[in-house]
């Protein structure tokens, strides 16, 4: 078939490759286009395009997929389309124009957390089991006929980043059985089934720790913020980020008073102990918790204050 793939960041770069590298043609990459990077804000092409360039694909950089858009991909009188993680809403004509219309590569098992943020969500919600779900784009978010999934087991410990990394290269071959099935004509799409849930897109507010709350909600909370929009409380008026905890036996303290516990950093939350790992204090660079503590002219800092 005569695909069109659209996708942006990086987890969506081994979906490209998967197809680029299998029978049917991509007759084009649609990204969005051009962001600055870096502190000199230098105009970079995502992710996407660079593969695309690098697998000598044409690239169609568009925002938004409008009406110039549309007609540039109907020009191209594609098959199928396939979208992941592009970060754009495909609306009619283009929804239909190609025969096979649009599928979807998304990260987590629908009907449970649709939108844009499902790995967030689920981390955040303390989900020890999502997976990835390759369905039929409708008008409606996220609410497609399924092709296929894949279960997977969140590892302890595992933050938004390395739960998308892996979904990406559990994800690619799925998708790409699933364009080999609708081209044979033999895949099969089975309507979702139970309650659906939602996962907005993250703000910054979805990061801010309140350490009364108990350690596991903590923990999910960072796991699932890690690495945007990062996990952050206040010390002294100023942010301060908390990069990386994890669970301490240490004794109770009263809700975001550090202390050193032997050889840890520890916080008290609502509930047990957390032990601080990786910080980020305002105007500096991330740094081991320890390192942080030692440097302190206080020796009862309190996080949330």
């Amino acid at each position: 078939m005569r695909l069109v793939f659209a996708g942006t960041p990086a987890v969506a770069v081994p979906s490209l490759r998967a197809l680029a590298a299998g029978p049917h043609e991509v007759v084009a990459v649609v990204t969005r286009g051009d962001a600055p990077l870096g502190r000199k804000r230098v105009l970079t092409p995502s992710p996407v395009a660079q593969a695309a360039d690098e697998l000598g694909i044409p690239i169609i950089k568009a925002d938004r997929l409008d009406a110039d858009a549309t007609a540039e991909i109907a020009a191209l009188a594609p098959e199928l389309g396939v979208i992941v993680a592009y970060g754009g809403l495909v609306r009619e004509p283009l929804l239909s124009t190609p025969a096979h219309g649009w599928i979807n590569l998304h990260f987590s098992l629908l009907p449970r957390w649709r939108g844009a943020a499902p790995v967030q969500r689920a981390l955040i919600a303390g989900d020890t089991v999502t997976g990835a779900s390759v369905f039929q784009l409708v008008a409606a978010l996220d609410a497609g006929d399924v092709f296929a999934e894949e279960r997977y087991a969140v590892p302890s410990g595992a933050t938004t980043a390395d739960v998308l990394e892996d979904l990406a290269g559990i994800g690619a071959p799925l998708l790409a059985r699933v364009v080999d099935d609708i081209a044979a004509g033999t895949a099969i799409a089975r309507a979702q089934q139970g309650e659906p849930t939602l996962a907005p897109k993250l703000t910054l507010e979805d990061g801010a720790l309140d350490f009364a709350q108990d350690a596991r909600s903590l923990l999910h909370r960072i796991a699932g913020v890690t690495p945007e929009p990062g996990a952050h409380t206040t010390l002294d008026g100023a942010r301060f980020k908390v990069l990386r905890a994890a669970p301490s036996d240490a004794p109770p303290l009263p809700p975001g008073r550090v202390a050193a516990s032997g050889k840890s950093v520890i916080v008290g939350t609502g509930t047990t102990p957390l032990r601080l790992e990786t910080v980020q204090p305002a105007g500096k660079g991330a740094m081991a918790a320890g390192d942080w503590f030692r440097g302190l002219r206080s020796d009862e800092p309190v996080l949330g204050a």
